[in-house]
């Protein structure tokens, strides 16, 4: 039994910013794994992906992640664009995996299964339904919201979004992404939406400009906190969450859950790749400058 298991593809990434072009592992489950690597937690990655990457794994593993890889005909290929804006990206989908299923996960055992979805066939709603029937869901929301039309990625609502979110505890998505999922231009409102269709937890990003967390008809407004640099935002949502949940599973609070999130993904932004601190650089980063966005509606 794990404390927390996630569960999405392990990527090849071209990511694109001003200050040049670089090549490297991604996706959800890769910046979260890396996060974790060093937290006092009984962690597990399942992911899947093509022989020709599993030197991504075996780097994992050599650095004590312990991971459950799948095999898969192809690795997913994304190109991440920051040219203008480390707050913007524009995405390009240039190769993708095969799909996670039932039978393949139904030995493994967590408190938390964080589902980490790059496209929207990843993670089926059957698997949805089968995990939620014996473990609490966390749910990066952005991979249903995402169609591939000539490798562009377009955004597009998730139709079963009503049915799914039933057995989901904690759903993650930024502004844009809740905009997408509810139809709504109020975060609040959009937030209190998902509540309605079985969300317990709520957490809503804003890239630079803080966070938004809805639990228990409560909003707690999370701050942002300044990195010295802004160097490369990939990857800064899924380790806000990888700081989010361990600090839930450890019985923290939401509101010191989200902070810690946060000052973990600030760390994180300073350099490029993923973050592999210590929770004492968190704790430290925490009681440096933060930023609160009190214009959410």
């Amino acid at each position: 039994m794990y404390d927390i298991c996630c569960i999405g593809h392990i990527t090849l990434d071209k990511v694109i910013t001003n200050r040049g072009e670089k090549h490297m592992a991604g996706g959800t489950s890769f910046y979260f794994s890396n996060a974790l690597r060093n937290m006092d937690v009984n962690y597990c990655l399942v992911t899947a992906l093509a022989a020709s990457e599993i030197r991504f794994v075996e780097e994992l593993r050599a650095m004590g992640t312990e991971v459950i890889a799948l095999p898969s005909k192809h690795t997913v290929y994304f190109e991440n664009n920051y040219a203008d804006s480390l707050d913007h990206r524009t995405q390009r989908v240039l190769q993708t995996a095969d799909p996670f299923s039932v039978d393949e996960l139904r030995n493994v055992n967590a408190d938390i299964f964080h589902l980490g979805p790059l496209l929207a066939d990843d993670i089926p709603l059957a698997l949805i339904k089968e995990l939620g029937g014996r473990a609490r869901i966390s749910l990066d929301v952005q991979g249903y919201l995402r169609k591939v039309e000539d490798k562009q990625v377009q955004a597009v609502d998730w139709e079963e979004k009503k049915e799914a979110l039933q057995y989901v505890e904690i759903v993650k998505a930024d502004e844009s992404e809740l905009q997408v999922l509810t139809a709504t231009n109020s975060v609040r409102r959009g937030a209190e939406m998902l509540a309605e269709w079985g969300v317990k937890e709520v957490v809503i990003t804003f890239n630079s400009k803080g966070s938004l967390v809805y639990a228990n008809n409560i909003f707690y407004d999370i701050p942002a906190f300044v990195p010295a640099v802004e160097t490369d935002a990939t990857g800064c949502g899924d380790t806000y969450m990888a700081g989010y949940l361990y600090q839930r599973v450890k019985g923290a609070s939401v509101q010191d859950a989200g902070e810690f999130g946060a000052a973990m993904a600030s760390l994180k932004i300073e350099s490029s790749g993923p973050f592999t601190g210590t929770k004492e650089a968190v704790l430290l980063q925490m009681e440096k400058s933060k930023t609160y966005n009190t214009t959410i509606n």
